[in-house]
């Protein structure tokens, strides 16, 4: 008798956590993994310099943890990321250890994010094993809008997340602090509007809260795109900084949260040019895209898209609209761009005019515009 064909393994979930030196990040870690929801976590800490000090204070320390050493994890070290990752696996096919169901990474303070999600998105093997969950940023309730001011790895760290940790507001005890903790909370929401902010101290910090912060619900398994994208916090964000005095100087000022949104189609000609052209473009200052698009040759089966700075992860289809809301929605996180810029590129590429620019029949009669501007 012929065996069955072996189906691929379901990709287990990755969940990045960073935030800036002194946040508190393997001090909320140790809290985690001492929870019994996590007893089957992997985890992989790195640590800057030769000797991993951090990695003596994780208490859950077996052949399941993987000690990145020498250097921050960056573009630099990607190959010990990639290492790390397939040492687990090996394992784990081979029966060394027991098979887990999460990994976590914990950078370093100095650590850019962007190209460790480079890796969980792009590597032809690891793409197969495991998938993106989220991002966990940690801020520092006392030190943190000094370190916004001062370093600008802590900015990116916090506007790419999907869930931010704030940490010791149990020494917020001072009307000065608790003014300044107001100021902070103002700031990441300006800076992360699709970015719930979880208070450590009151115990909101759970994995529950934490983890499962992807595409699909974890309890019925079918795509929450609205609870992904937080498009509507992204919009809500976007109309309050209209009326906000912005200031060049601060590292998040020059950060800003958009959402693109269109009730109209998108064919896949139109929607690939346009994502090649702001990679292309802009893709340093892209420090994340999400989005989910209604295509125009299969609208019932809607597009998700998933990028940071110039790398974009496959594109996938749903089966089918998770509910009633439609649209083509962008949601992407820039630097140092306008949001009207990509805004209206979006639109010529939609074959919407602008006013001040040629006219709807110019452009429709150019031999010369992409086919989907013409009549």
């Amino acid at each position: 008798m012929s065996e069955e064909p072996r189906l691929p393994p379901e990709p287990i979930p990755v969940t990045l956590l960073t935030g800036f030196l002194g946040a508190g990040k393997t001090t909320l870690l140790n809290e985690l993994l001492q929870q019994p929801g996590l007893a089957d976590t992997a985890v992989l800490i790195n640590e800057f310099g030769e000797i991993g000090l951090d990695h003596l204070l994780v208490q859950h320390f077996d052949d399941a943890t993987v000690l990145l050493a020498s250097g921050c994890l960056c573009c630099t070290v990607r190959g010990d990321l990639v290492e790390g990752l397939e040492q687990l696996l090996r394992r784990m096919d081979n029966g060394v250890i027991p098979p887990f169901r999460r990994v976590v990474i914990e950078t370093t303070g100095l650590a850019d994010p962007a190209p460790i999600l480079h890796v969980l998105m792009m590597h032809p093997y690891l793409v197969m094993r495991f998938r993106l969950d989220g991002v966990v940023t940690v801020v520092d309730a006392v030190n943190g809008a000094a370190t916004l001011d001062e370093h600008p790895e802590s900015v990116r760290q916090a506007a790419i997340a999907d869930r931010i940790v704030l940490t010791k507001t149990d020494l917020v005890d001072t009307p000065e602090r608790r003014a300044g903790l107001d100021a902070l909370l103002a700031r990441l929401a300006r800076l992360a509007p699709g970015a719930p902010v979880l208070d450590a101290a009151k115990g909101e910090a759970t994995p529950a809260a934490l983890f499962e912060a992807g595409l699909y619900d974890p309890s019925t398994k079918i795509p929450d795109v609205s609870r992904w994208l937080a498009d509507e916090a992204v919009a809500a964000a976007e109309e309050a900084s209209r009326t906000h005095a912005h200031d060049e100087n601060r590292h998040d000022e020059r950060i800003r949260a958009f959402t693109v949104a269109t009730d109209a189609p998108v064919s896949a000609a139109a929607i690939d040019m346009f994502l090649e052209l702001v990679r292309g473009t802009h893709g340093s200052k892209l420090l994340r895209l999400k989005g989910i698009v209604k295509l125009a040759e299969d609208p019932e089966h809607p597009l998700v898209l998933h990028g940071v700075q110039h790398v974009l992860h496959p594109p996938s289809q749903l089966p089918a609209w998770p509910d009633d809301d439609r649209r083509t929605r962008l949601v992407m996180i820039v630097r140092d761009v306008e949001p009207a810029v990509i805004k209206r590129l979006f639109d010529a590429f939609m074959g919407l005019p602008a006013p001040d620019q040629p006219d709807g029949r110019v452009l429709a009669d150019n031999p010369l515009a992409p086919a989907t501007m013409r009549r």
